[in-house]
């Protein structure tokens, strides 16, 4: 073979040059009815400067390695160590093996990218034979990560999920063990076809190769999340960002909604520190999005319109991640302080406020060795975000209220976008979060009339949605408000008889109080029983068999009705005993399914043996009322 001329060695980087633009520049402007134009054009450029390879010689008596075809490798797993191999990558056997290897690699990508995932991986593949026998160096470490990465990709979005975790996790390795054992820039795949003029500096070199090692990292994350390793996969997704951006290379939009997103997997595990730092940093770098258009150039402009109102999605989106990192941190704080009735344990308080001062000294070392966010640019706007809002569980009121406040500013944000015309379903979580941030702080706030006011918000901004909602559309949502309506006129309910109580002189209580009493003991019976006539069929029959998703709450439902019954107040002995029958026909239902459905029995334990009790002693009392109603005739 004859040595590669210097004119040659010209027209084959020209033709890359073209390969490059064709493929980065010129696709973006591809007709819609021939999409991959500029790829095809730019695969057969690659298929010339292949053979345009292939005919020239390595280097002085070496053309009897570049004719081996090495057999095929094994799997990345089984493979021997890339460090230790025959051939030195920066030998010229071997630079002329990583040149070649480069061209089956962006010819692999080429097919993927248009849709030939089999003559990709093939081409791919070959990449890796190339590279067989050369140890990774300097000058072809960059494809030897590259080519995994793209495999790796490749074998996930065919649910190979294990086979794409070793293609990647070997990826990582020689990352690793590259750092460790060199750590110079290493020559990146597209100056294999450049002249001297137009190489990389070191700068370049080292953001392509931190960059390249970046994507491993964020496909290890996606791949651990398939596999079910959620905590890896959310170091290896903290650490992605981390690095996207130190190196600059991130859409601020899509990175503030993975940083938010990732808020949650920490809110899950309690790990509020991380949650809030990812939530701010999500806010501070959403921002570089740019201001939202208003909405004059919005009309003006449909691209502009189209980008407004993903602006707008995008930042209601953290809202609500950011509702439920307040949200979760009232609820937390309300399990920990709460007592077996469910009321606040002050001496649980007392407590926990004392351990407080050690766990604020400790806060400064667990920042220092958390993965921070940020840049010189970026660090003190995500601290003045994160300073807005506590990551320590609230211990009082006043703690509760700070968390509850800044939970319901991003309320007030987020149905700015998800409003009820148009996005019903979001809109209706969003108040079912707002109205469970009410709950949450009530069991902080020792005022009990001013917690009955805090339920009745509750109310208000929930029951107008339950009356407007189309059962056809939205049965379930509607169930799930009726039930959280009953429940809530429950608790203001007790509330109401607490005060009463308290103020009352006497056991007795006055007409106004009874009928407020009654009317709350009604209005939690009605919505509890139109959840339960929400599972008749058409012909309004209960069903005989109560599927699994409904069992528990359609029997918790059958016995807070019976109870509600039998504590309506009323003078008239003949509505005393038509609630008492009602209420005992609930209890005996309780009783009877779970003896008929013995499996059911265990997920009402509690409100079984209580029915159980009630079934014996409201048959007494009834036959008692019964005996003063014949004997006062």
């Amino acid at each position: 073979m004859a040595a590669i001329s210097s004119n040659e060695w010209r027209a084959v980087c020209d033709k890359f040059t073209d390969v490059q633009k064709l493929t980065e520049l010129e696709s973006r402007n591809d007709p819609e009815n021939d999409p991959f134009r500029s790829k095809y054009k730019a695969r057969e450029l690659l298929r010339e400067i292949y053979c345009s390879l292939k005919n020239f010689d390595a280097g002085e008596n070496e053309d009897e390695q570049q004719q081996q075809q090495p057999a095929e490798p094994p799997e990345d797993g089984q493979r021997g160590d890339l460090f230790c191999q025959d051939i030195s990558g920066d030998s010229a056997a071997g630079l002329w093996a990583a040149k070649l290897g480069a061209v089956e690699y962006y010819l692999g990508v080429n097919h993927v990218d248009t849709e030939e995932l089999s003559p990709g991986e093939e081409h791919l593949m070959n990449c890796m034979k190339v590279l067989e026998r050369c140890r990774v160096s300097l000058g072809n470490v960059s494809l030897f990560i590259h080519v995994r990465n793209q495999l790796g990709i490749l074998w996930a979005g065919r649910d190979e999920t294990e086979k794409a975790q070793e293609f990647l996790e070997t990826a990582e390795s020689i990352y690793q063990r590259y750092m460790k054992e060199d750590g110079s820039p290493p020559t990146d795949m597209t100056e294999y076809f450049a002249s001297e003029e137009n190489l990389l500096t070191h700068q370049e070199k080292t953001k392509r190769f931190e960059l390249a090692y970046t994507h491993t990292m964020y496909y290890l994350a996606q791949v651990y999340k398939n596999l079910g390793e959620t905590e890896r996969a959310a170091t290896y997704c903290h650490s992605t960002l981390q690095r996207q951006l130190q190196l600059n290379q991130f859409s601020p939009m899509e990175w503030a909604l993975n940083a938010a997103t990732l808020s949650q997997y920490y809110i899950t595990k309690g790990r509020y520190m991380e949650g809030r730092h990812c939530l701010s940093a999500a806010t501070v770098i959403f921002d570089f999005s740019g201001e939202v258009p208003s909405e004059a150039a919005a009309r003006e402009s449909e691209t502009e319109s189209e980008r407004r109102e993903q602006l707008r999605q995008k930042r209601a989106e953290i809202a609500r991640c950011w509702i439920k990192y307040c949200l979760n941190l009232l609820q937390d704080a309300k399990k920990q302080l709460e007592d077996n009735i469910g009321e606040l344990d002050t001496y649980r308080q007392e407590e926990l406020k004392r351990a407080r001062r050690h766990d604020e000294e400790e806060e400064e070392k667990g920042r220092k060795s958390a993965l921070l966010f940020g840049s010189e640019d970026t660090f003190d706007s995500i601290a003045s975000v994160e300073e807005k809002v506590p990551c320590l569980l609230p211990l009082d009121f006043t703690e509760a209220r700070a968390v509850f406040l800044v939970g319901q500013n991003y309320v007030t944000q987020a149905k700015e976008f998800f409003e009820m015309d148009g996005y019903v379903t979001d809109h209706i979580e969003i108040l079912q979060d707002h109205s469970a941030l009410f709950r949450a702080l009530a069991f902080f706030e020792e005022d009990l009339e001013r917690r009955c006011k805090m339920h009745k918000r509750r109310v208000d901004m929930l029951e107008p949605i339950c009356n407007d909602l189309n059962s056809k559309y939205y049965l379930l949502i509607r169930r799930q408000l009726m039930f959280e309506l009953a429940e809530t006129y429950s608790e203001m309910m007790d509330l109401k008889l607490t005060l009463a109580n308290r103020q009352a002189d006497s056991e007795t209580l006055d007409n106004h109080t009874i009928k407020k009493f009654n009317h709350l003991c009604s209005a939690s019976a009605k919505y509890f029983q139109k959840f339960l006539d929400s599972l008749c069929s058409p012909e309004g029959k209960f069903p005989e068999h109560l599927e699994d998703e409904v069992l528990r709450p359609a029997l918790v439902a059958r016995f807070r009705v019976a109870r509600l019954l039998s504590r309506l107040i009323s003078s008239l002995p003949s509505a005393k005993l038509e609630n008492l029958t009602k209420s005992l026909e609930n209890y005996k239902y309780v009783v009877e399914y779970c003896e008929s459905h013995p499996a059911a029995a265990a997920t009402v334990e509690t409100e079984l043996e209580l029915s159980k009790e009630m079934v014996g002693l409201l048959p007494l009392k009834i036959n008692r009322l019964k005996a003063r109603m014949a004997a006062n005739n």
